[in-house]
């Protein structure tokens, strides 16, 4: 069934470093330099990304992106996205300093993707895993109902074929935008994640990256297995 997916799903898979390099060009939206938010330096983003966002001369770990959190684990070409078409609807016409619709588009268009979290299924040192990354940079993380749904999936996934699960989680919590809906993604995460832990017993391990807050934390944040 793995094989099966994996196949089927190749046509969106990262095939050569060429397209890593756009996509993560496209998502990262910083340019050729960065400044250290520690030491104030400015970074040549190539080498930044080389040493894994970590500035070498004082140590301080600056932010990472949701493609850039892929690539860390995950084996060279063997990831594969789910649900990237996803996106979300103002359902409630929220609109405050500006409408949220234009807020969601202005978050597209920055980052290069659809929502703020990245779902699939990959190789770790060579074994499937299903993995979700959180993107702060996509409205502070925050999480609506295209971002429960989405982390909702892939657990369902992993439960069905008995894979380990990471999550990594960087959000300021739940999308006030979309009010009441957003606060109903706690309870069916914690529902799937309690079907994948407690009745499979299957591993789940959660990511905290800075920041984890709110609805997040005390969802899927802080039900892991390892956290």
């Amino acid at each position: 069934m793995i094989g099966a997916f994996l196949e089927e799903a190749t046509k969106g898979s990262i095939s050569s470093e060429r397209e890593r390099d756009r996509r993560i060009s496209i998502n990262t939206n910083k340019g050729l330099w960065a400044r250290c938010d520690n030491c104030g330096n400015m970074l040549h983003v190539k080498f930044l990304k080389q040493n894994k966002s970590v500035r070498e001369e004082c140590g301080y770990h600056l932010s990472m992106n949701s493609m850039e959190r892929i690539e860390l684990p995950i084996d060279r070409d063997t990831w594969i996205p789910m649900d990237e078409d996803t996106t979300a609807k103002d359902v409630l016409g929220f609109s405050d300093e500006d409408s949220y619709q234009n807020r969601i588009t202005t978050s597209q268009e920055k980052t290069g993707l659809t929502d703020a979290v990245q779902t699939g299924i990959g190789y770790l040192n060579g074994k499937p895993i299903a993995l979700g990354v959180m993107d702060f940079h996509f409205m502070g993380g925050s999480m609506g109902s295209v971002v429960g749904e989405k982390i909702t999936r892939p657990i369902e996934y992993a439960t069905h074929e008995s894979l380990p699960l990471i999550i990594i989680c960087a959000s300021g919590g739940a999308r006030m935008q979309e009010g009441t809906l957003s606060l109903m993604q706690m309870a069916k995460i914690s529902s799937v994640l309690q079907i994948h832990q407690v009745q499979k017993r299957l591993l789940y391990i959660s990511v905290l990256t800075y920041p984890t807050t709110d609805g997040v934390t005390a969802s899927s944040g802080m039900s892991g297995d390892i956290i």
